[in-house]
């Protein structure tokens, strides 16, 4: 008979219960991982007092000041604007700092982005990812000398074409959201980085575009995405990773006619 095992430290064990001093008004429970301390992931239970807090990243950081200070997450601007606090909140990803309490349940479940090894709680380790992205060059490349006491110049038109695709702020939600990206993450660029890869082959000004299409070109870099649209869904930005996938895949194919 064939035998099965889950890969070490899968299992999540019942973790902890932090009851509200006096009331609460949501329960939160929160993936608490310490992969130094060899002991399986928990799911704590934290019984809080909400009232006045806005957003789920005010929620944790209430939880951090009061229940328990070794909780660990990342955050910076509140703002939406780093994608530092990227995180999955009921089953989504999001940004803690942009989901509002008022938009979900009194009992909520908060996991770091999944399919991703983690550093400890809500923080997953995103080296892969970041390598991935500069993988694909994401700067100008040019052959032609910049103008002399000037910059290099495009219409509105073509600005308007690079406008929305470089409002990426590499949160992540995308990639860890494609299944596609879960099996395949060390061949598979992911929808983060195909679209900063197309933002650049669009780009008026760069001179790479024939050797951007090159990299792309290859059974798993570009054409392991199965255009699930999960990445779409997701993004905070309202961005459309799946379409500049499929732009990127019509190119190759134009100009192999």
């Amino acid at each position: 008979m064939a035998e099965f095992r889950l890969p070490a430290n899968s299992r999540i064990q019942k973790g902890r219960l932090h009851p509200a001093p006096a009331g609460a008004t949501h329960t939160l429970y929160i993936y608490r991982y310490d992969p130094d301390s060899g002991q399986r992931p928990r799911l704590d239970r934290f019984e809080v007092d909400l009232a006045g807090q806005s957003m789920v990243l005010d929620a944790l950081i209430h939880i951090k000041s009061v229940s328990d200070s070794t909780l660990t997450f990342r955050r910076s601007c509140r703002e939406g604007i780093c994608g530092s606090c990227a995180m999955n909140i009921n089953g989504i990803n999001r940004l803690a700092c942009t989901t509002s309490l008022h938009d979900l349940p009194r009992e909520i479940k908060i996991y770091p982005l999944p399919h991703m090894p983690v550093i400890k709680d809500l923080v997953p380790d995103l080296t892969n990812f970041y390598a991935q992205y500069a993988s694909v060059k994401p700067w100008l490349q040019t052959q032609t000398p910049a103008p002399p006491d000037a910059e290099r110049l495009q219409s509105k038109e073509e600005q308007h074409k690079i406008d929305r695709p470089a409002e990426c702020i590499l949160c992540a939600c995308c990639s860890t959201s494609c299944p596609s990206y879960w099996w395949n993450s060390n061949r598979f660029l992911g929808p983060a980085a195909l679209l900063a890869a197309y933002r650049w082959v669009i780009d008026s000004r760069d001179e790479a575009t024939g050797e951007r299409l090159d990299a792309l070109e290859d059974p798993f870099r570009l054409y392991r995405c199965h255009t699930i649209m999960n990445c779409t869904d997701v993004c905070p930005k309202d961005l459309n990773p799946a379409k500049a996938i499929a732009e990127l895949k019509k190119m190759l194919l134009e100009r192999q006619g």
